[in-house]
């Protein structure tokens, strides 16, 4: 059963991979950057400033901080657990992907990117009411989504690598938010 998960996942990717075309290539390789983002990231910083008043939004900032720090650490430890080797290190593949210049780590269960963004976005959703129904949700969600799903067309993880740190991160983010409340680290809204 868990090889066939496998070989579909597999063969998801490189379908999905060789959707790709190299005019896409270089829009892609900016998406995955995660320091295209500076100026969303910059936006939202600026809200909470605006929003929450100095000592609220450095106490959400810091937050934030030691989420993405969590998740980063704790998405690195499963890697190295598991040693699923990223597509792009796979000679098995070899030849299946389209060939994108881009550097390849050994391992990628589970996509570090896909956790952190899932993981900063439920944070701040679930955190700050009145950012759900705003333009500021919208542009979050459309941000892990292209981020991660630019981790598939260029070949450096799964979708299963995508959808596990999808949900790692989500979770990751509803457990910080909870212990926010409970201690009452900051007031939201």
């Amino acid at each position: 059963m868990i090889k066939r998960i496998l070989e579909i996942d597999r063969e998801l990717l490189v379908f999905l991979n060789n959707l790709g075309s190299e005019l896409w290539d270089p829009i892609w390789l900016l998406i995955t950057d995660k320091l295209t983002f500076i100026p969303i990231f910059l936006f939202i910083i600026y809200r909470f400033f605006k929003d929450f008043g100095v000592k609220q939004a450095l106490k959400i900032l810091l937050s934030i901080s030691i989420l993405i720090l969590f998740t980063d650490q704790f998405t690195n430890f499963i890697k190295a657990s598991f040693e699923r080797f990223r597509p792009c290190s796979e000679p098995q593949l070899f030849g299946l992907l389209r060939d994108i210049d881009i550097g390849c780590g050994k391992y990628g269960f589970f996509s570090a990117h896909a956790a952190n963004s899932a993981a900063v976005t439920s944070f701040i959703l679930l955190n700050f009411k009145s950012y759900r129904k705003s333009l500021i949700s919208m542009v979050l969600f459309f941000w892990v989504i292209l981020f991660s799903y630019s981790r598939i067309y260029l070949g450096k993880h799964y979708p299963l690598d995508i959808l596990f740190g999808l949900i790692f991160g989500i979770s990751a983010g509803y457990f910080f938010y909870r212990l926010i409340l409970n201690f009452k680290i900051f007031v939201t809204k």
